[in-house]
């Protein structure tokens, strides 16, 4: 991440362990109070879109496929112009966790890659959350999702890309989730 220009910030949930983690989801969808002490001190302006990374049920997935995934939606981006901040990496991490984290630094937007449920055939894929102005306590039917991202399944090229389209079209709208349907399969749709 450092090599792409990005700084990063470490975070944790309020579950102190992995068994705390899997038996009260809750702890994993809110920031410890040192985390949020220390965003708070920050004093981040804020961005137009976070990038939180998050270790979920997969950490295999997150050490696999965020960095490259991140590498192809970059120049998305900046052919939007729009700002990314710092990209931050949570441990212990549910979905909503995202939109704590970036309800604390301002931010317009964020994209939350996490590690998925393990299958039989697919031990490493990564989900992306996608939530239009985040706060804690955002329904899970205001993020669009999109998953299975890894080489042998959605690829980065085309993960990247509907990320971007969903983003896009996330600020256009003013809405993200079951009001906001991805049609970035469609070419008449895309602007990028």
């Amino acid at each position: 991440l450092r090599e792409m220009g990005l700084d990063t910030v470490y975070v944790s949930s309020e579950a102190v362990g992995r068994s705390v983690y899997l038996k009260q989801p809750d702890q994993g969808r809110r920031l410890n109070f040192e985390s949020r002490e220390k965003l708070a001190a920050m004093n981040y302006p804020g961005a137009d879109v976070l990038l939180v990374i998050g270790d979920g049920l997969s950490s295999k997935a997150v050490n696999k496929q965020a960095v490259p995934l991140i590498r192809q939606f970059l120049p998305y981006m900046k052919e939007l112009g729009l700002t990314v901040g710092p990209v931050v990496l949570a441990r212990q991490s549910r979905v909503a966790l995202g939109d704590d984290i970036a309800e604390q630094l301002h931010c317009g937007l964020v994209a939350m890659l996490i590690g998925e449920r393990p299958g039989l055939s697919s031990p490493d894929s990564l989900g992306v959350y996608i939530t239009y102005k985040p706060f804690a306590g955002r329904l899970e039917s205001e993020r669009n999702c999109i998953s299975n991202v890894r080489p042998e399944g959605l690829s980065y090229e085309r993960a990247a890309f509907k990320m971007a389209w969903l983003i896009e079209a996330a600020y256009d709208l003013g809405k993200s989730g079951t009001a906001l349907k991805d049609q970035s399969d469609d070419p008449s749709h895309y602007r990028l």
